[in-house]
């Protein structure tokens, strides 16, 4: 049985989409908007999305924790795209009159190169024993977060693998409403992602807000690291928040931060 809340494809909309022939106000020079209809996917009602906890993305990826170097490592997402030339001819059969038949890739020569370290996502279809390409031409995958990676800054700065543990912005497990910053564990168990999305843009909503939900949400900062022997460079996020643990703020958006 896969994982509650495990990602591993690109995420459906909640919603049944249809193609307006407006210009975007998601993409700059595309002259069409996808919407979300009224109607629920078969794919969000196959999923139980009655009994589905909404929640807020924020950051605009995902990511994936599983073992590297035989301990556990955050994963970034990393989807292997066609290469300029292939990229072409997919978008020429897309837009084809006769596009019946599936679409053939040649896997050793349509695809840019990926670090030696990236592995495909699990979900996604194969066929003899290599992934196959979703409807975007696109192989979802994940890459290892290497400490102090300049490329995923943001993902290594939430991670430390000598302690082994994460920071983590969840629900306060006592207080209904409250969120809550803490290290944690890094674990499979720990950190999961949402199932199904709906984009503001599917919405014909604006953005980005002035004041995002999830940003003026109360929070108190549980860093419980008494049992860690730890010692954090004066810059990293964990001393950060570690200064300010035990406080409770109005609002996620008044934690300030000496950076």
């Amino acid at each position: 049985m896969s994982r509650l809340g495990s990602v591993q494809r690109k995420m459906p909309c909640v919603f049944v989409t249809e193609v307006k022939a407006e210009p975007s106000a998601k993409r700059e020079h595309q002259p069409f908007k996808v919407l979300a209809t009224e109607t629920l996917s078969e794919k969000a009602l196959d999923a139980d999305v009655y009994n589905a906890i909404a929640t807020e993305k924020v950051d605009g990826t995902c990511c994936y924790v599983t073992n590297y170097k035989g301990q556990p490592y955050l994963w970034a997402r990393l989807d292997r795209k066609p290469n300029k030339q292939a990229d072409k001819r997919f978008k020429k059969f897309l837009h084809s009159k006769d596009n019946s038949k599936a679409f053939l890739w040649n896997m050793e020569e349509d695809f840019k190169p990926v670090p030696e370290c990236w592995i495909p996502a699990k979900e996604i279809e194969q066929q003899n024993g290599k992934p196959v390409p979703d409807e975007n031409g696109h192989i979802p995958g994940w890459v290892p977060v290497e400490k102090n990676s300049k490329q995923y800054c943001w993902h290594s700065s939430v991670v430390n693998y000598e302690f082994g543990i994460a920071l983590v912005l969840r629900h306060d497990p006592d207080e209904p409403g409250l969120l809550e910053i803490c290290a944690m564990p890094l674990s499979v168990e720990n950190i999961c992602s949402p199932q199904k999305h709906v984009h503001r843009h599917h919405l014909g909503l604006c953005w980005p807000l002035p004041d995002t939900y999830m940003n003026s949400k109360p929070v108190i900062v549980n860093m419980n690291l008494n049992k860690y022997d730890c010692a954090f460079d004066n810059e990293c996020l964990f001393n950060q928040f570690l200064k300010k643990d035990k406080q409770k703020f109005d609002r996620l958006k008044d934690i300030m931060l000496d950076v």
